[in-house]
């Protein structure tokens, strides 16, 4: 398993939503590269990024911050939020981003992803994030009426390797993940899946290592690690992986 803390910036500092819900909010570190620097020194080898601004349309006012973490971060880094155009695109790979993260845009226009993924090749990762089951975009602020599932099956046609899948519901809520639904999708779309959502203990960790699919091989946690929950230094040793699965 690889575990990946997450870093969500909104107006250049580093905060977490209660369920997405942007008027929830709680910052944690003004300067998201210090806690960059902290995740590089306990040895973390992947990062998740997510720029909230840019997420529901607001502009690209964390690109800056996105650079300085990636200066002071040698792992891989991955990056959502706003990744909707091909100027996106062209940006956060220059700045060093080695996986982006596409969800407004895959479910808008899967076709235009499929030829990001002809020019750029596998640097896409696909978000799916949904609530009771259908898959919501913007900022998690708007509905689809597609089955997450179903968008799933999608990223495997086009040649999408790694969904990061999120039950809205448990976002931000230390309340325990989703691992029925995330199971589900592994079963269903055959590809790698990263858990998002939920994770609030070492034992939730255990539990998904335990009887998490095999397909299933990142866990994302952000809320539990930064009101100290979870003891990093531990759950990497506990359950990081040593081979080189990260780099999907």
């Amino acid at each position: 398993m690889v575990i990946i803390p997450a870093i969500d910036l909104l107006g250049g500092e580093c905060v977490r939503l209660f369920k997405g819900d942007y008027n929830e909010v709680k910052s944690y570190e003004r300067d998201p590269a210090a806690a960059a620097k902290v995740f590089e020194e306990l040895g973390v080898k992947r990062l998740h990024l997510v720029d909230l601004d840019a997420a529901r349309g607001e502009g690209k006012n964390n690109r800056d911050a996105v650079r300085r973490i990636r200066e002071v971060f040698s792992g891989v880094l991955e990056l959502g939020g706003g990744v909707r155009t091909e100027e996106d695109v062209k940006e956060l790979l220059e700045i060093g981003v080695e996986k982006l993260i596409v969800g407004t845009v895959l479910a808008r226009n899967p076709e235009l992803v499929a030829s990001w993924i002809e020019t750029y090749g596998k640097v896409f990762v696909a978000g799916i994030d949904a609530l009771e089951g259908e898959v919501k975009v913007s900022g998690w602020e708007k509905g689809t009426a597609l089955k997450d599932s179903d968008l799933g099956k999608t990223c495997a046609a086009m040649g999408i390797e790694n969904i990061i899948y999120t039950n809205i519901d448990r976002d931000g809520t230390l309340a325990g993940p989703d691992l029925d639904s995330t199971n589900r999708m592994a079963r269903e779309t055959g590809l790698v899946i990263t858990l998002s959502g939920g994770i609030s203990s070492q034992e939730d960790l255990a539990e998904v290592c335990e009887k998490g699919d095999s397909l299933v091989k990142g866990i994302i946690t952000g809320k539990a690690f930064y009101e100290g929950r979870i003891d990093l230094k531990k759950a990497l040793a506990d359950f990081q992986s040593e081979d080189e699965e990260y780099k999907w």
